[in-house]
């Protein structure tokens, strides 16, 4: 029998290991992106959790003493939602009475925000991957919910990663795996349990419980993002996903009261729970990512990083405070000087639109020699950095929805949002006929399966974080959706 479904006594604790042995967060990522893990990876990965384990045992929380009260859970969530609530209506009405935006800035700090928080976002509900071998136990139900409305159920335009990725994509962001250590805690710590869930079911329970409650940076995210001009989507559909009514900070309560009178020591399983809800607050978070944006530091880091290919890419006659651009290029440390001498010969232009400087229009225009050096991301950093001088106002931006109401009413836009669909959807997002071909191949196989539970496992095999957002992931997500109903 799994020892999921057995009593589950305290873990057995590792030594406490110095500090120079944790392994480092990224690494532990990128060695869990590929899949299921075996070997050194699965022992990498569980001596990081239980140095984050470690770390977590030492902050605070704010749970209720009793959380195994069904009462207590319930109005601590009413509570916390309320409390929510109230501060957003307070943030709305600053906005309406004239307060600048509280989070971001500009677009470049909103797509930096984007772009750092990504190593989490695309790994969005990959704890509870080991929850779907449970999948014919009514007291794992909640979580195996939880997961596959992480997945969209199998349809594209709700897949929470899927989305994401349209997401970084659209503006450029899609460079982003040289963010720092801390910018991968978060994603190693849920592929970490996603891989160990024998191991770690309080934890996992402990951890599902923290992520899946309305924060109110969730809120002004969205609202903030829309008003820049950037697609909302993906956090909009976490607020409602994550109500407290009905949605996934419900179900979190629900599965810890009905797996809690199967644990065995209840003591020890419940500071377990607790130990896994501190895990969120490890390593960067939203407030701390947006709060570390430095405009001219980030412009500076993109520039250096052109370097190492433009430092013997310029002709001699490119010289600006009478060097060579390959010079100035050479030593990513000289950045911010070249910098200053392109606004002192009058190439930048502070203070104005982006546009009235000659450096600009090398970048961005109909005959721009630059044309491809800077992605999306890089141009809005270095288009901000020009027009962002303190002082200098703040150009107007139509949010997203009034531009997708304007494309609506001009008949050039049509994109609804598709529910989730209960059932198998043939080849729904296929993009070749390829791909066409390995979906049907997996409804065959799945059909001439006469074993439900191997037909599960095949299943089960194709949703992991790792691949349940391609095409054949997508596919597998739904099959299961619909052999679990």
């Amino acid at each position: 029998m799994s020892p999921l479904a057995q009593a589950l006594p305290e873990r057995i604790a590792t030594p406490c290991l110095d500090r120079d042995t944790t392994p480092p967060p990224a690494e532990v990522y990128r060695a869990l992106s590929h899949g299921v893990p075996a070997g050194n990876d699965r022992a990498l990965a569980r001596n990081f959790l239980e140095q984050q384990l470690q770390q977590a045992r030492l902050l605070s929380c704010d749970l209720p003493d009793d959380i195994a009260d069904t009462a207590a859970m319930e109005a601590w969530i009413g509570e916390r939602s309320v409390a929510v609530g109230a501060e957003y209506s307070a943030y709305l009405k600053q906005r309406r009475d004239g307060a600048p935006r509280r989070y971001f800035g500009s677009k470049a700090h909103a797509l930096y925000f984007i772009k750092h928080v990504a190593p989490t976002k695309l790994v969005d509900g990959a704890w509870l991957y080991g929850m779907l071998e449970r999948w014919d136990d009514p007291d794992f139900r909640p979580l195996i919910q939880t997961y596959l409305e992480e997945l969209g159920d199998g349809v594209p335009d709700k897949n929470h990663v899927v989305l994401y990725k349209k997401l970084l994509a659209s503006h450029g962001c899609d460079q982003w795996q040289d963010v720092d250590e801390t910018h991968y805690v978060q994603g190693a710590i849920q592929l970490a349990l996603a891989y160990d869930a024998e191991r770690f079911l309080p934890e996992i329970i402990g951890y599902n419980l923290g992520y899946e409650q309305l924060p109110l940076h969730l809120l002004i995210t969205a609202y903030e993002l829309n008003e820049l001009g950037i697609d909302p989507y993906y956090f909009t559909l976490h607020i409602t996903v994550d109500n407290g009514g009905s949605g996934h900070a419900f179900k979190a309560v629900q599965a810890l009261q009905q797996l809690l009178p199967r644990c065995g020591d209840a003591a020890a399983f419940l500071r377990r729970v607790r130990d896994g809800y501190r895990l969120n607050d490890l390593g960067a978070g939203t407030n701390s990512v947006i709060a570390e944006f430095d405009l001219e530091a980030e412009l500076v880091r993109v520039m250096a990083a052109k370097s190492v290919v433009g430092k013997n890419m310029h002709s001699d006659y490119c010289r600006v405070g009478g060097r060579g651009i390959n010079d100035w290029l050479s030593d990513p440390a000289q950045i911010p000087a070249m910098l200053g001498e392109l606004e002192k010969a009058g190439w930048i232009q502070r203070g104005q639109p982006a546009d009235h400087s000659r450096f600009w229009r090398l970048i961005q225009s109909e005959r721009a020699e630059m044309f491809g050096v800077f992605s999306a991301y890089e141009q809005q950093i270095l288009g901000d950095w020009i027009a962002g001088q303190p002082g200098a106002p703040a150009a107007r931006t139509p949010s997203f929805r009034a531009r997708q109401r304007a494309l609506d009413t001009l008949g050039l836009h049509h994109s609804p949002r598709s529910g989730a669909v209960r059932g198998v959807i043939r080849h729904h997002g296929a993009d070749s006929d390829g791909e066409v071909g390995e979906l049907r191949r997996l409804e065959l196989r799945v059909a001439a399966m006469g074993n439900k539970q191997a037909a599960m496992r095949l299943l089960q095999s194709l949703m992991t974080p790792a691949r349940h957002h391609s095409a054949v992931g997508l596919m597998a997500t739904r099959l299961f959706r619909q052999l679990i109903d």
